[in-house]
């Protein structure tokens, strides 16, 4: 889910409370699945079937849970065909694999995604070991060793998606890239690093920031765009923004303490 904001200020001693732009995610998605559907029903008239996504789900994070179903909405809206394959929390490493193996070899299936986080107790290489099962040319989210690498060369026609997503939104929000100072809060091999290679390719001029970062504040202020990717809720506050910059942020962190809501969202 991607929650962005463009601070728009006089200059560095603009009031903290200054106007922001909203940047619409919700407009874009829309205009995304319109421009799709066309090549989806063009796809399915020749091929006598819907493109079809396989989704793997372990588990029952509850953020896991919000993407999945926006995932699945998404696609029957834009005609794909989405299956959703849950496993419990208690599955193995190996049990996955072979459903992600079962769903490479599907004639029914053209992109496989395995949502993660994957439960820790599948090990701390769970995620990459699966990533390294995928089919490169099914791997929606371009988390495969090939899809990196082509990534690394800027020739990459499967890229992870909520980067890809940061750029269609700034994009089509006429937010220029080319030439401007980004900061990525992160530096996960599922969000950070390609998004940083994103902004890259677009002639940004990218810092990735992450926990040992000296002066994370001073570094963020410094950006045209900021991205977190930090998996904290309210971490960026408006110490990290200066005005004009574009704030994009693409996580969701369920927070179930009352105490900390309301210090998050103080009443009034």
């Amino acid at each position: 889910m991607l929650r962005a904001r463009q601070r728009v200020g006089l200059g560095p001693h603009a009031n903290k409370k200054m106007p922001a732009r909203l940047l619409d995610g919700t407009a874009v998605a829309n205009q995304i699945r319109s421009e799709l559907a066309p090549a989806v029903a063009s796809f399915a008239a020749r091929a006598g079937r819907p493109p079809g996504l396989g989704i793997v789900l372990v588990g029952d994070d509850p953020a896991s849970e919000i993407y999945i179903r926006g995932k699945v909405k998404s696609a029957g809206e834009t005609g794909l065909r989405a299956d959703l394959e849950r496993l419990p929390a208690t599955a193995s490493l190996n049990q996955l694999i072979a459903v992600v193996d079962r769903l490479n070899r599907s004639d029914v299936h053209d992109g496989i995604l395995v949502q993660s986080p994957l439960p820790e107790a599948m090990g701390a290489d769970a995620e990459r070991r699966v990533f390294d099962a995928l089919d490169p040319a099914k791997d929606v989210d371009g988390f495969h060793p090939v899809n990196v690498g082509y990534l690394v060369q800027n020739r990459a026609a499967l890229v992870a998606s909520t980067p890809s997503g940061v750029i269609e939104l700034l994009e089509r929000s006429h937010v220029t890239i080319a030439g401007a100072r980004a900061a990525v809060l992160g530096r996960s091999d599922i969000v950070g690093k390609p998004m940083a290679l994103l902004l890259l390719h677009r002639h940004a001029t990218v810092t990735i920031c992450h926990s040992r970062t000296s002066n994370l504040r001073a570094v963020a202020r410094e950006a045209d765009i900021l991205v977190a990717a930090i998996g904290r809720p309210a971490f960026v506050t408006a110490e990290f923004v200066k005005p004009g910059a574009a704030v994009v942020d693409v996580g969701i962190t369920a927070i179930r303490d009352r105490q900390a809501v309301e210090r998050i969202y103080p009443a009034g």
